[in-house]
């Protein structure tokens, strides 16, 4: 079997317009995918170029298949399950910051470059005061940006329309607001000068984005029976589902220059994208926090297995159309659409999500998530959403009872085993407060400022509510607790 090269997936060349920083497949099988479209359907005619931004690892496959890959799309589309693949080949080149820098460092002087991608994960957008501009390159994602920019501002004579779009992706809030903070700071750090921060402010835009899109990467497993169905061997092939978002919020009108929503594609560009994370966040995130515990407690181990018990479906789905999006800004059809969509890729059978690998830090998961719709709903309501309470109660069973060991916290299910990770704090609480009455108990979590910012023992009937079901889920179990408060 032949392996993907350009000479079996030819492309017309074309100039490069994006510069992306980070090579990972979530870029690969989202940004990098929709440019391949709106080069196919509204004429953006433009490559990418990828940037390996940090010194481990190398970029060997890439220019082994001349940077094609392929990413097939594998879920539920009106509740059928279907794989589409599509052979990509925005990408034009693969460089190295490090190994190849006069390489990297030249793409700053490209005359058709007008984007810059990054996902430099969360802690990717930080300031580095220390970090040193000669440097080649700087160690931080903005040092190297802020560099970038520097010598590319020098080379055009700080033409206005040699500016750059900043589209960071990673997972942070007001991500473009932070870099453009970091990048600025280094500006008069290094003494870069007056007219380099005015070009920074004027002529570059500085989006910020939200994304959403499960990508589950290289299907090592089912790898060679993949090639066998396209007919070719791609090692860099990438796997995701078939929902995308990308909100943009920019000050300027960037949609004739980037086209995506004009293909078709779920882009939204907005001047204001919080409603947009805040409807992720209460939704997509918050039904996961709010019953996974239960679910897990319940015998499950994977999302899909839960979905598919009728008890947490229907827990799931009251908590998301009963308490949640009664709480949110956005139209209340959009809302439901985005609900309704949630439960269809939480029931995307090609993918083997873990309940124990979302309780990850569930704690600080449930204040971010779950935290404001609770306090929402009984602001407007004056009541206790049921199943956003239970789901508090839920959480301290899932804890309770735990050892520490080397960091973690063990629990059993049953007669089995299992480790929760959380911050040390929190894995202290519950290792040293197992000898105390349920309702003490309860009382001592949810006053904890540091888990929750405010007292939660303030809200009317929370503490009482929350004890008694954990009480009935220590007495009974989960299961029983849920069939006879939520049963259907």
């Amino acid at each position: 079997m032949n392996r993907l090269t350009a000479a079996n997936a030819p492309a017309a060349a074309r100039p490069v317009k994006v510069l992306q920083f980070g090579e990972g497949n979530f870029l690969r099988a989202f940004v990098d995918y929709f440019i391949d479209i709106a080069n196919e359907k509204a004429g953006f005619d433009g490559s990418v170029v990828l940037v390996k931004p940090i010194t481990f690892g190398n970029l060997d496959m890439f220019h082994e298949q001349d940077c094609r890959y392929t990413v097939m799309l594998r879920g539920l589309v009106d509740g059928e399950a279907v794989e589409q693949s599509r052979l990509i080949t925005s990408v034009s080149d693969a460089v190295d910051a490090y190994g190849e820098y006069e390489k990297y460092a030249a793409y700053a002087r490209c005359e058709t470059l007008r984007f810059i991608v990054s996902n430099t994960t969360e802690a990717g957008i930080v300031l580095k005061e220390d970090d040193d501009f000669a440097a080649c390159p700087p160690v931080s994602f903005p040092a190297k940006l802020c560099k970038f920019l520097y010598e590319r501002a020098v080379h055009f004579d700080y033409a206005q329309d040699k500016g750059l779009v900043m589209l960071p992706v990673e997972l942070i809030d007001d991500n473009g607001v932070m870099l453009r903070k970091c990048v600025m700071a280094l500006a008069k750090i290094w003494n870069l000068g007056e007219k380099f921060e005015q070009w920074l402010d004027t002529a570059c835009v500085w989006t910020s984005t939200l994304v959403d899109r499960i990508v589950t990467g290289y299907p090592r497993d089912e790898a060679q029976a993949i090639w066998e169905k396209l007919g070719y061997e791609d090692r860099i092939l990438v796997t995701a589902e078939p929902f995308g978002l990308w909100v943009i919020e920019s000050d300027k009108d960037i949609s004739a220059e980037l086209p995506l929503p004009q293909c078709g594609l779920p882009v939204i560009y907005t001047d204001n994208q919080k409603p947009y994370k805040q409807r992720k966040v209460r939704i997509l995130n918050g039904a996961h926090t709010s019953f996974v515990p239960a679910a897990f407690q319940c015998g499950h181990d994977i999302v899909l297995e839960a979905m598919n018990d009728e008890l947490i479906l229907n827990f799931m789905q009251k908590t998301l159309y009963d308490e949640v999006i009664p709480t949110l800004a956005l139209p209340k059809a959009d809302l439901m659409a985005f609900a309704e969509a949630v439960t269809g890729r939480f029931k995307n059978p090609f993918i083997k999500h873990a309940l124990l690998s979302i309780c990850l830090n569930s704690v600080s998961k449930w204040r971010a998530r779950c935290m404001p719709s609770l306090l929402g709903y009984v602001e407007k309501t004056g009541e206790l959403p049921e199943r956003l309470t239970f789901s508090l109660a839920s959480l301290m069973s899932l804890y309770r009872g735990g050892v520490l060991v080397d960091g973690k916290l063990q629990c059993k299910r049953g007669d089995e085993t299992y480790t929760l990770q959380d911050d040390a704090a929190v894995l202290a609480f519950f290792a040293d407060s197992h000898m105390m009455t349920t309702a003490n108990q309860v009382r001592a979590f949810l006053s904890n400022e540091d888990f929750f910012g405010p007292d939660l023992c303030m809200v009317p009937g929370l503490v009482e509510s929350v004890t008694a079901s954990l009480e009935a889920i220590i007495d009974k179990g989960m299961r029983a607790v849920m069939e006879e408060k939520f049963g259907c």
